[in-house]
């Protein structure tokens, strides 16, 4: 029997569950793996000069939609098919498998291994992001106040291994002694690394999480032909509300791999010292950015709490609207300047990625958590893989839209700035005109979680 706390003394410290750092180390490699290949592949597609494909930027963005469509869409059937039949677990190593070969064939030079490869890190993807974020959510208990903070581990994994994937890839796909190559192929070494720490440590701190699938845990408390509740319905509402608002955050957010990315590569000055910073290493400003400003903004979220004034997740959302929509206000200027021909300089991109990097941590990582709050147990993956679908809408629809820039930059869409900066501006007015009735909505929206936005 435990002692009581004796009076006026501070509560003990929760810790959390081991588990949760193993689960950290194993996305940290896959998304190592996941944005080094994004970092490179529109260039790679663009490229004439050095064994790329020679497409224009254009078909280059356009393929990039195609591809993250598919890596973001197929999470639903990875989420079914844990739920019905392999279990979390399982689920997500044999997607680990699959990333890995479809990296290795990206680094095989022939046409047909790069578009395979590219299939099968869509597919494996597809198997293991769903099912990562759902195990998390499995090692708390409902009510579990250490949830939210457990999700928060987690992305710092994604952003660490974003940061170093995005920068070792592009400096070796980008390298005259390398090439694009071996860029894709350390992706695939990366994922490898990340199955070489989960499969020998996961019996030790992992033991049974996600080892059956969530249908048959439902049924040890329910019915599995049981129909949803109101309560259970009214929380699903919600959430797929909030997804469709998501999908114009990530059409804005994602031109990082393919418009942001082009502007880095043409009009961003890259050489200092006679060392040149390669194009898809701009993009790891946000993973750096996310890992130094995520306390910053759980510290801002306690203290509001402690005052009885943390915003809604429905209000944070919109305020990551907000602020990607700031975001391209730095854009515009900065296009107005390489409009003139000169190459600007790379603070510009920082700032955009540092507002980018903000709105981000309003939105992704309280997402993730509200899912596995909000969701019936038994479809708890397949919700996480609908999630996961608004993203890859908003990613289609980021690379068909960066497919425009030059026919906006010309002005044969509309003309007000003129140049890339009319192109960067639709991209301060679509996240805008999205927030406000995200924020009107918040009230409804909170009714129908039945207080579980906590």
């Amino acid at each position: 029997m435990s002692s009581p706390t004796a009076v006026g003394a501070p509560a003990p410290k929760q810790r959390q569950p081991r588990g949760i750092y193993l689960l950290f180390g194993v996305e940290m490699w896959e998304r190592f793996s996941f944005y080094g290949m994004r970092a490179i592949l529109v260039l790679f597609a663009a490229d004439a000069t050095r064994g790329g494909l020679g497409w224009s930027q254009a078909a280059a963005s356009r393929l990039m939609s195609v591809y993250a469509l598919a890596a973001y869409s197929l999470p639903v059937l990875g989420g079914w098919l844990a739920d019905r039949f392999l279990g979390t677990h399982r689920a997500m190593v044999i997607g680990a498998f699959i990333i890995a070969g479809g990296h290795f064939m990206l680094a095989v030079p022939t046409v047909p291994t790069f578009f395979l490869g590219l299939a099968m890190v869509a597919f494996g993807t597809g198997l293991f992001k769903v099912n990562a974020s759902t195990m998390v959510g499995q090692l708390y208990a409902p009510g579990d106040s250490r949830r939210d903070a457990g999700f928060t581990i987690f992305y710092m994994g994604v952003n660490a291994g974003s940061f170093f994937g995005q920068i070792i890839c592009a400096q070796l796909a980008e390298s005259p002694r390398f090439g694009w190559h071996w860029g894709f192929g350390a992706a695939g070494v990366g994922m490898l690394l990340g199955l070489a720490l989960y499969l020998p440590l996961r019996p030790k701190y992992l033991a049974g999480i996600g080892d059956a699938p969530n249908r048959a845990i439902a049924a040890t408390v329910a019915p599995v032909g049981a129909p949803l509740t109101r309560d259970e319905r009214d929380r699903l509402t919600a959430l797929l509300v909030m997804f469709a608002f998501t999908i114009i955050f990530w059409m804005a957010y994602e031109q990082a791999s393919t418009s942001l990315n082009f502007f880095a590569q043409d009009h961003t000055r890259r050489t200092f010292g006679g060392l040149v910073i390669a194009a898809g290493t701009f993009q790891s400003i946000n993973p750096i950015v996310i890992v130094l400003a995520a306390p910053l903004f759980a510290a801002l979220w306690r203290a509001l709490a402690r005052r009885g004034r943390e915003p809604s997740t429905p209000t944070k959302m919109g305020a990551g609207l907000v602020l990607v929509a700031l975001g391209y206000v730095v854009m515009v200027l900065a296009a107005q300047r390489a409009d003139r021909g000169v190459l600007v300089s790379p603070l510009w991109l920082v700032a955009v990625y540092t507002f980018h990097s903000f709105g981000e941590l309003c939105l992704s990582p309280i997402g993730l958590s509200l899912v596995t709050k909000l969701s019936p147990t038994k479809m708890v993956a397949r919700v996480m893989g609908v999630w996961f679908f608004a993203t890859a809408v908003g990613e289609f629809l980021a690379g068909q839209f960066a497919a425009l820039t030059d026919r906006i930059a010309r002005g044969e869409v509309f003309h007000l700035f003129g140049g890339q900066a009319d192109f960067f501006f639709v991209l301060v007015v679509f996240p805008i005109a999205v927030a406000i009735p995200l924020f009107a909505l918040t009230p409804w929206l909170r009714r129908r979680m039945h207080g579980l936005d906590v």
